[in-house]
């Protein structure tokens, strides 16, 4: 039996994603315009880091938003 080929290797980030898979995405053209329009409305909303909120857009929109509580605005990871 052939060796499984494995896409993504190393460390990973805490909601699983691998590094190398995630530095890739943000040089895509969806990953720049995600990473933009949350940079973008985070400097609006003046959150800083270390914050306990995020930066939570409204549904269908990529430039208003509201600060809400990290809990309500990521994905549960069992």
């Amino acid at each position: 039996m052939a060796a499984s080929k494995t896409r993504f290797s190393g460390p990973k980030y805490a909601n699983g994603n691998h590094k190398s898979q995630q530095k890739a995405y943000n040089r895509t053209l969806k990953g720049l315009a995600l990473r933009v329009n949350a940079n973008r409305l985070r400097k609006l909303l003046k959150i800083k880091k270390g914050d306990p909120r995020d930066a939570g857009h409204y549904k269908g929109s990529t430039t208003k938003g509201r600060a809400q509580n990290r809990s309500k605005n990521r994905a549960r990871i069992a």
